[in-house]
């Protein structure tokens, strides 16, 4: 399978040497708004530059990865479409809502695969939760604790652009509990505070968030996320049930001390960035999306779950904004796809 990458960034840089390093994989061709970017990135990795991403869309790829500025998303994805080319792409699918749901009815229009890039789902801490859940394990779950912590704040030059710390960091765990507990979410109280450098307040952005969710059977959620997690990167998951608890992400890479006497947990070293946190789930997440290209699969993260991960991180925003509790009624989504949308679009 030949694979075409956009974006040579930190993350498209790490998804190109995963990708080169899978079986399916015969050739990864990059390009970059910077071309000489890419190429030094391909020579670094033993890959092939193509001299921008409009040449690399036209050289007959099998499939096709957009791990670009948040910017490039949409049009880079509309053009995959058109082209039919299976895609993979780093979240958000867009800036905005409106082209969120704009994008979301033209890939469910279209036979081509889009695969959405929420690693998590991945994780093998993550399925397991979810396996536990499907077979009643814990019982009936009446509590989630879900958390984002960063180890360091990003560059200045990224908030403006990042879409806020809920639509950023995490909608990652709005996506992880909808697909660790089936359900979706109700309600959303959201709010957020600074306490740390000052570009976050004057992009409109809190460096530390909060939200309590309801789903709709009624279990209650806590997200938090914060960029100044100074212990280490940590991201987990808490489910409290009825018959029994389990967590994400409890081992001795945990980024905590414990304040108790001769309690030697964890013994560490912590994780200090997402990418050490999710080394595998990145692999078993590009693999799949071989497999979701290769037609051997359907999309295990669509389109549609990106949509829905989005619109609970407006509901965050618009919470902090108004401090007031949000419904997801009160939030744009795509309609349904009937059969006869879909033939006839």
């Amino acid at each position: 399978m030949r694979i075409g990458l956009a974006g040579v960034g930190r993350i498209g840089a790490f998804h190109a040497s995963t990708l080169a390093g899978l079986d399916a994989v015969e050739e990864v061709v990059v390009a970059d708004l910077d071309a000489g970017l890419a190429a030094q990135v391909a020579a670094e990795q033993g890959l092939t530059a193509a001299p921008d991403i409009e040449a690399l869309l036209a050289s007959g790829i099998d499939a096709f990865v957009i791990t670009t500025a948040t910017t490039a998303h949409a049009a880079l994805l509309r053009q995959a479409l058109g082209a039919g080319i299976p895609t993979f792409c780093e979240k958000p699918v867009a800036a905005t809502l409106d082209e969120t749901i704009s994008l979301t009815e033209l890939a469910e229009s279209s036979d081509t695969p889009v695969h959405i890039g929420f690693q998590r789902r991945f994780d093998s801490g993550y399925r397991r939760a979810k396996a536990a859940v499907e077979a009643g394990e814990l019982g009936t779950v009446h509590a989630i604790r879900a958390l984002t912590h960063d180890q360091e704040p990003p560059h200045a030059a990224y908030i403006p652009t990042s879409g806020g710390i809920f639509r950023d960091c995490s909608v990652h765990d709005f996506d992880i509990v909808r697909f660790v507990t089936g359900r979706e979410i109700d309600t959303v109280y959201a709010t957020g505070e600074n306490k740390g450098a000052d570009f976050f307040a004057a992009a409109g952005d809190v460096d530390t968030g909060a939200a309590i969710l309801t789903l709709d059977d009624g279990t209650l959620v806590t997200a938090t996320s914060t960029r100044y997690s100074g212990g280490g990167h940590d991201v987990r998951m808490e489910l409290m049930g009825s018959v029994a608890n389990i967590a994400v992400g409890l081992d001795d890479s945990l980024a905590l001390r414990s304040a108790e006497e001769g309690v030697a947990f964890p013994a560490g070293p912590a994780h200090q960035s997402f990418m050490q946190r999710f080394m595998a789930a990145y692999r078993a997440e590009l693999t799949a999306f071989c497999d979701v290209a290769a037609g051997r699969i359907p999309s295990p993260c669509t389109i549609r779950d990106a949509l829905q991960a989005f619109r609970v991180a407006e509901a965050c925003e618009l919470s902090r904004a108004q401090r007031r509790l949000v419904s997801m009624f009160e939030i744009p989504d795509a309609p349904a796809l009937t059969t006869t949308t879909k033939a006839t679009a």
